[in-house]
């Protein structure tokens, strides 16, 4: 029976593997404290937080999030540890609220590794506190026992830490509202929260091999940063322009459409496209798509954990034995040794086969939804893009690439972004520490780089309706011309690619007056004065080679227009090498930090919101000898010339 704790209380574990869940209505940073009998932390090396995550036996996420689960393994802590303190705060500098008391309370459950609760606490009664110790697990008499606190300080984390006897508090708080913010500009930007009543359906899984089939653990709501009231920018004579989605409805979805017939007893469901909840189809697939990314995540998460807990326990059998002065007598030690291999290696075993089931349901969900993918979530070799037609209305998302994890490399995931789009991007040219960007020369980089851009912005074109977005060019030296071709001979730019400095001016000027005057008339309600010469479409500013050919001025535009262009509709798109305009130093780091950072090449630089992996993203390819980009082009431009699709 689940404990419900107010502050205060405590409650006896009967277990000592748990997990630690975390709900929140904001992302939250997450960490620990291991204490002495005292509760006093002896040093930052006892600490657990985003930018040093594990320690012996437990471990917290690696980055800002509204749902966390923590794995704590109190037999594999220190010895000399009593006391483990949970601590949440809220992002520094991320836009969000400020204080517990403007969101909703923090709810905290600790599970069995089942998923079955066994002491929940909502941390009520919060007000101008910015960090709050949850809860502590302590061991009393030899029992260890959950104590609910909710505890907050006004002072943030740095108090908190401070509170704790944590030596130079204020520094280490910087350093992990530093490793959160990295964390949140290489995370992936999730859909909202669900909830129960529009969580997507899952088939049970499969029984084990002569056991009966485990139900799945309860959810857990996925990090969403607070989503924007929808804008209308006043637009030029016609009515005003809504950049919110067009179908991006408030009030719960219809449940999905009937599931595939129960299996076979001893055989897993077979698995059905669009087996999630939604308004249309398309919305049912993106959620679908978004699910099997979770679940993808948090299968991996637990296997990963069951083979560091594998490894953990052979460590501790054998640090036992080894220390027994009566182990060095005979084949005491070769024969302990080896049974703490076998039992580890059973573990590791007992946690890949459960993978393997997980990894062959999502395999199987994959190979019937993959097909059915609209073509904004469909990839360039899908047959839907034979039958293409230019839209009449916005999609919900829009597909930039691929995803996997070394566990799962034959799972790819669908990389959707939500329309319109919500940060630019950035396609880093760069030399990065992957294998396949070290295997490809400095120059092929650069051309992989901006044929993606190209990918992209022709993606972006043809998803929306005629003359809705519109894309310009900056290349200050010309050297992408080739590269660019299918955009110049298409017709589809608004004007040739900008190049000198008097290109790059006349570009950068324009759009940034196009923000001011569309803030300007958000501000004063003044929905009619925009001028006649406005383009009401959204813009796409794809920027190559920078910063060559990039004054003081025109940096600074570009950092405005990163900042506060995709509110009123103007996205940027910078391909570019970041240590090539490491002469700015840190001025430009918020521009990186604004943008989604993607590769022309794999490389493992992104992070899911629920767990923190790092997945390797794959960029999108067009198949060898295709002329599908070709087409959708000419497609594209002849509606934009005629108004029609």
């Amino acid at each position: 029976m689940t404990a419900e704790l107010v502050r205060g209380q405590n409650h006896t574990l009967p277990q000592t593997r748990l997990e630690i869940r975390i709900s929140a209505g904001t992302p939250v940073v997450a960490g620990a404290t291991l204490g002495d009998e005292h509760g006093r932390v002896p040093g930052i090396e006892w600490i657990a937080h985003p930018g040093s995550p594990q320690l012996h036996g437990i471990e917290v996420s690696r980055q800002a999030a509204a749902g966390h689960r923590l794995a704590v393994d109190l037999d594999a802590l220190p010895d000399g540890v009593h006391r483990v303190t949970v601590l949440l705060a809220l992002p520094s500098g991320a836009g969000g609220p400020a204080t517990f008391g403007s969101v909703a309370s923090p709810f905290v459950a600790v599970t069995g590794l089942d998923g079955d609760e066994i002491a929940t606490f909502t941390l009520t009664g919060l007000d101008s506190e910015s960090a709050v110790t949850a809860l502590e697990l302590y061991r009393r008499q030899g029992a260890w026992k959950v104590r609910a606190v909710g505890q907050g300080y006004a002072g943030g984390l740095a108090a908190m830490l401070a509170d704790q006897g944590v030596d130079r508090a204020a520094e280490l708080a910087a350093t992990i509202q530093e490793a959160v913010a990295r964390g949140l500009a290489r995370s992936v930007a999730p859909p909202p929260p669900r909830t129960p009543e529009t969580d997507r359906v899952r088939h049970a899984p499969a029984p084990a091999p002569g056991g009966d089939a485990q139900p799945p653990a309860p959810p857990v709501p996925p990090a969403a940063p607070p989503q924007p009231e929808p804008l209308a920018e006043p637009a030029a004579p016609g009515g005003p322009i809504n950049y919110a989605h067009p179908r991006r409805q408030s009030t719960a979805p219809p449940p999905p459409p009937p599931a595939a017939p129960p299996a076979e007893p001893g055989r897993p469901a077979q698995p059905v496209a669009g087996d999630a909840t939604g308004w249309s189809m398309d919305e049912r697939l993106y959620n679908q798509v978004w699910g099997m990314f979770e679940d993808l995540s948090r299968a991996v998460a637990a296997y990963r954990s069951a083979v560091d807990f594998a490894e953990s326990r052979m460590d501790q059998e054998l640090e036992r034995t080894l220390s027994d002065p009566r182990s060095r007598i005979g084949n005491t030690g070769d024969r302990a040794r080896e049974e703490a291999r076998a039992k580890r290696d059973e573990l590791t075993a007992r946690a890949r086969e459960s993978l393997d089931r997980d990894l062959g349901q999502l395999a199987a969900e994959s190979a019937v939804v993959e097909p059915a993918l609209p073509a904004p979530y469909a990839g360039w070799d899908n047959p839907v893009w034979h039958g293409y037609r230019v839209p009449m209305e916005i999609p919900m998302a829009l597909r930039i690439g691929d995803l996997h994890l070394p566990e799962s490399a034959d799972v790819r995931i669908p990389l959707l972004v939500r329309l319109p789009l919500e940060r630019g991007m950035w396609i880093d040219s760069g030399r990065t520490a992957s294998q396949a960007a070290a295997l490809t020369g400095t120059d092929e980089l650069r051309r992989l780089a901006m044929e993606a851009a190209v990918l992209h912005a022709a993606r972006l074109l043809a998803v929306y309706p005629p003359n809705e977005f519109t894309v310009h060019v900056i290349d200050p030296a010309g050297s992408a011309a080739r590269t660019l071709a299918p955009l110049v001979d298409s017709g589809v730019l608004a004007s040739p690619p900008a190049s000198g400095a008097q290109g790059v001016s006349a570009v950068l000027a324009h759009l940034t007056r196009r923000v001011d005057l569309v803030q300007m008339a958000i501000r004063a309600g003044a929905a009619d004065s925009l001028p006649p010469d406005l383009d009401p479409a959204e813009q796409l500013l794809i920027v190559n080679d920078f910063p060559h050919g990039f004054d003081d001025r025109a940096v600074t535009q570009l950092r405005y227009l990163a900042d506060e262009g995709p509110s009123v509709g103007v996205h940027l798109m910078m391909v570019a090498d970041r240590e090539e305009a490491s002469e700015y130093g840190p001025v430009l780091d918020p521009l990186w930090r604004s943008l989604l950072r993607v590769t022309p090449v794999a490389d493992d630089h992104l992070a899911d919101p629920w767990v923190g992996h790092a997945w390797t993203y794959e960029p999108p390819r067009t198949p060898p000898g295709s002329a599908v980009l070709s087409d959708v082009l000419a497609r594209v431009a002849e509606a934009r010339r005629t108004g029609h699709r």
